[in-house]
């Protein structure tokens, strides 16, 4: 069930169609002016990216990175996660729960006053 859209030349207003099929007919009209001179626009997308494709991106975890480092938050306790793999140490239920609640944006109350 695709949807294209279209831009209209007289009023330059953008007009969605929804179509029932991908094989469905189309003749577009302006949902502005009504007319019938429309050019087909290309739609955005959306890409998203996997943990481990934006972790590879980020390099590899730092003890002293740069101020923007830990402006991605998957960046946010990926040194102590090395370091304790390192030494063959499983993380703490309660750090786990924090990074991974850090991660989605949720900071424990000690950080957010900071």
């Amino acid at each position: 069930m695709p949807i294209y859209e279209y831009r209209c030349s007289a009023c330059n207003a953008k007009t969605s169609v929804f179509l029932k099929s991908i094989n469905s007919r189309v003749d577009p009209a302006c949902d502005s002016c009504g007319g019938s001179d429309l050019t087909r626009l290309i739609s955005g997308f959306a890409y998203h990216k996997s943990q481990q494709t934006r972790m590879e991106a980020s390099g590899p975890p730092q003890f002293n990175p740069p101020d923007d480092y830990y402006k991605d938050p998957t960046n946010i306790g990926r040194w102590a996660e090395k370091r304790l793999g390192e030494l063959g140490v499983e993380m703490p239920q309660q750090a786990r729960e924090m990074i991974d609640a850090a991660r989605e944006g949720e900071l424990p109350p000690a950080i957010k006053d900071i």
